[in-house]
């Protein structure tokens, strides 16, 4: 398959800023991270966006970035956890490169998880479990759907080029 862009969508802690770099070194593209970008843009870190902004303005910042993220070429990005929920970026994605999700059991996204707070939508159990559950059906529209349960980043990353490759 040719492409000039692949998007790595997924929860939270899925593994995508990991499989972005990876990937990128392997393909000898660029690697861009949407929520690197949002920090720096608004010197202010996820959470710090999350809690004295709100997520609101949180998503409006993500839509800005990855809007600017749509001329680049020969480019590796991590989107975050809900970038791929929202059904205009899922159009906006999917027709500007390949989307691939990086599929991840929720108990594994737990264990993943530090307890220092830096995951604002982490904070109430239920609701995260739901959140999880409410984003696997706009995952499921990627154009790859990868298991990284319990697959390491280089066999995820052989897996992503030898279905470029088909």
């Amino acid at each position: 398959m040719r492409t000039e862009k692949i998007f790595l969508v997924g929860f939270m802690a899925a593994g995508k800023s990991s499989l972005a770099h990876e990937l990128a070194e392997r393909l000898k593209w660029k690697v861009e991270d949407i929520d690197d970008r949002i920090e720096a843009r608004e010197h202010m870190t996820v959470s710090e966006i999350f809690s004295q902004r709100g997520e609101s303005y949180f998503r409006t910042i993500e839509r800005a970035v990855l809007t600017e993220i749509l001329p680049l070429t020969h480019t590796v990005v991590a989107t975050g956890g809900g970038t791929f929920a929202d059904p205009n970026n899922q159009v906006v994605i999917n027709s500007n490169g390949v989307s691939i999700w990086i599929d991840v059991p929720l108990d594994q996204i737990i264990s993943r998880l530090s307890p220092d707070k830096r995951r604002p939508l982490a904070s109430n159990r239920a609701q995260f479990d739901q959140l999880y559950a409410l984003r696997q059906s706009a995952y499921a529209k990627a154009h790859l759907r990868l298991d990284g349960g319990l697959a390491p980043v280089g066999e995820l990353v052989d897996r992503v080029i030898d279905w470029l490759d088909s």
